[in-house]
């Protein structure tokens, strides 16, 4: 352990370095990324058809590629899953990382090949490790082992050549030799599939472990976690592993979920630190502690472009690079990517904080809203609004998701949440009036819908009883993982999948 913490403390340094140059060279990091892309794919299927070339600039690029969406790559990775190469990207594609579904019931299967594992996935997770160490020099975080809680895999059904499963466990069952020194559990044990049986295992195999970071989706690892301390009959987090002191998330919000994460590990040397890691790609890490940004990785073999989202409903929307962007604007993400993914839409939209360096907040999705009525809510405005009603509340949320009530002959529309609470707020009518206000102080939208009544009628809002979302989940085969409920949604699908199970 002693020497592989040395190698890895040097490679840090060296690595902090190379995070200096993009930072304070964006563009020019970018177009070689974009360059190095073209050529690499320019003899495959999909180079010789849009006519990739050693010196295609970025705007025959984006004149020649129309935006794609999963659906339109969806028949080129049905090709791949049955064993063809050489279509989207030339070397071999073997793995898919199925979706967690957060938009629909169909899996999605992102392809993810060697270059990208190497050079994006797993360069992110060292990245993170690196930047936190630079900013945290005394930290003891690899003097002791990571957990890691991921899904599970499986091999498709297409062909006994290639592989699907959560991102999280294609990462593990890829992870080099050396991983298992520093992480626990057991890939065996990481990969079981139903979660109730791999919580149980996870437990009795970590608990004895020297853990002093977990990385996961917070809402999954609440979960284990309190599962751990059923367990061992302890109080909290601490008394099973008195060094643990990073927590690396992803994949849903985290301030929702800051004050449970305090009271299962109550420290104030507990350091919390968020990543954008998506089936596509790595994109983000949060490398300042004092700020929730992230900093947009940008030589990870990934070439992004932007669309501002005042525009993406045009017919033909026009899309910028690095070099164009603003501040606090929201923009819709293109990607192409080292796994053969070429200006794809991933569906988030983010915003700006910073240029030089450049950093970025999640502000939502663009299916993942509720715009029935004109207002525009976007799951940044949700989840601004609910930790206000939390604050004023006592309130700590465990779950919610929300969608429009319709307008009919005989009433106004409004808005529909399902909440399940940790902590049930003080005032449960005061938890709504602040939802509903700070909504409006949020979204200038909502807030002239709302006024007076006129077309939008005040929120009905659901205290779910316990456990009512982990039912869904159970429901749809998606314990544990990278899996989510659907945060906002312009229908009313979940919201009505749900209610038939809080009735049934």
């Amino acid at each position: 352990m002693p020497v592989i913490n040395s190698i890895v403390n040097w490679l840090n340094i060296k690595r902090i370095y190379n995070i200096d140059l993009f930072m304070k060279y964006p563009f020019n990091v970018q177009k070689e990324t974009f360059s190095k892309l073209i050529s690499f794919a320019s003899e495959t299927e999909w180079g010789l058809k849009y006519g990739y070339h050693e010196d295609m600039s970025i705007a025959e690029f984006q004149k020649s590629v129309p935006i794609q969406t999963y659906e339109d790559v969806k028949p080129y990775v049905n090709r791949l899953r049955k064993g063809e190469q050489n279509l989207t990207w030339p070397t071999e594609i073997k793995w898919f990382a199925k979706s967690s579904g957060t938009t629909n019931d169909k899996s999605k299967f992102v392809p993810v090949s060697n270059e990208s594992l190497e050079d994006c996935h797993f360069r992110g997770g060292k990245d993170a490790l690196a930047i936190y160490s630079n900013n945290f020099p005394e930290t003891n975080v690899l003097k002791g082992k990571m957990l890691i809680l991921g899904g599970s895999h499986k091999i498709n059904n297409f062909s006994n050549q290639s592989y699907y499963g959560d991102l999280s466990a294609i990462l593990i069952e890829n992870m080099p030799f050396w991983a298992t020194f520093i992480r626990t559990p057991s890939a065996k044990i990481a990969l079981i599939p139903e979660w109730e049986e791999k919580l149980e295992k996870l437990t009795q195999h970590t608990i004895g472990e020297n853990v002093t970071n977990i990385s996961g989706v917070p809402s999954w690892v609440l979960v284990f976690m309190k599962y751990i301390l059923e367990y061992t009959g302890k109080n909290n987090i601490l008394e099973v592993w008195p060094n643990l002191e990073l927590f690396i998330h992803g994949g849903v919000s985290f301030p929702p979920y800051k004050d449970q994460f305090r009271e299962f590990i109550p420290s104030e040397q507990m350091k919390y630190m968020e990543t954008y890691n998506a089936s596509e790609g790595f994109f983000g890490i949060q490398n300042d502690p004092e700020s929730n940004d992230m900093l947009l990785m940008l030589d990870y073999g990934v070439f992004y472009e932007f669309i501002p989202l005042e525009n993406f409903e045009d017919e033909n929307p026009k899309s910028i690079t690095i070099a164009d962007v603003e501040l606090n604007k929201n923009y819709v993400i293109l990607i192409s990517t080292n796994s053969g993914l070429w200006r794809y839409m991933i569906g988030d939209t983010i915003y700006f904080t910073s240029l030089f360096p450049h950093k970025f907040r999640i502000s939502g999705r663009t299916k993942h809203f509720i715009n029935a009525f004109g207002e525009e809510v976007i799951i940044d405005n949700a989840e601004k609004a609910l930790m206000v009603a939390c604050e004023r509340t006592g309130a700590i949320v465990k779950e919610y998701t929300a969608a429009p009530v319709f307008m009919d002959n005989r009433a106004k529309g409004s808005h529909e949440w399902l909440i399940e609470f940790s902590r049930k707020p003080d005032d449960f009518d005061l938890f709504k009036q602040s939802l509903d206000k700070a909504l409006q102080d949020v979204n200038s939208d909502y807030e002239a819908k709302r006024y007076k009544d006129m077309n939008l009628l005040p929120p009905k809002v659901h205290l779910v009883p316990e456990g009512s979302f982990y039912k869904w989940f159970h429901s749809k085969g998606k314990l544990g993982g990278q899996n989510k409920m659907p945060r906002l949604s312009n229908d009313r699908k979940y919201v009505e999948e749900m209610l038939s199970i809080i009735n049934s």
